[in-house]
C-alpha cells in the first residue's frame, strides 16, 4: 500500500509542475497518467493477494470441518 501513495503522489506532482510550465505540460500529464496506472497496478496486486490469501483460508477451514462418516 505504501507504494500506492508513492505513485499518488508523483502523479499529482506531475500534474501541479504541468500548471507551472507550459512547454513541458503533455510530457507531465502523460508522467502523471503513468503513475496513477501503476498506483493501480499495485493496488490490484495488494487486493489480489489478501483475496488469494482470504479464500486459501476458507478452503483449510473447510477441510477441518468436514465430518467424518464412522
Amino acid at each position: 500500500m505504501e507504494n500506492v501513495r508513492r505513485y499518488r503522489a508523483l502523479a499529482s506532482l506531475c500534474r501541479q509542475q504541468a500548471a507551472y510550465r507550459p512547454l513541458q505540460n503533455w510530457e507531465l500529464l502523460g508522467q502523471a497518467e503513468h503513475f496513477e496506472y501503476l498506483a493501480e497496478l499495485a493496488l490490484k496486486a495488494h487486493f489480489d493477494a489478501c483475496n488469494a490469501q482470504r479464500d486459501e483460508d476458507t478452503a483449510a477451514t473447510a477441510t477441518w470441518e468436514t465430518p467424518v462418516a464412522a
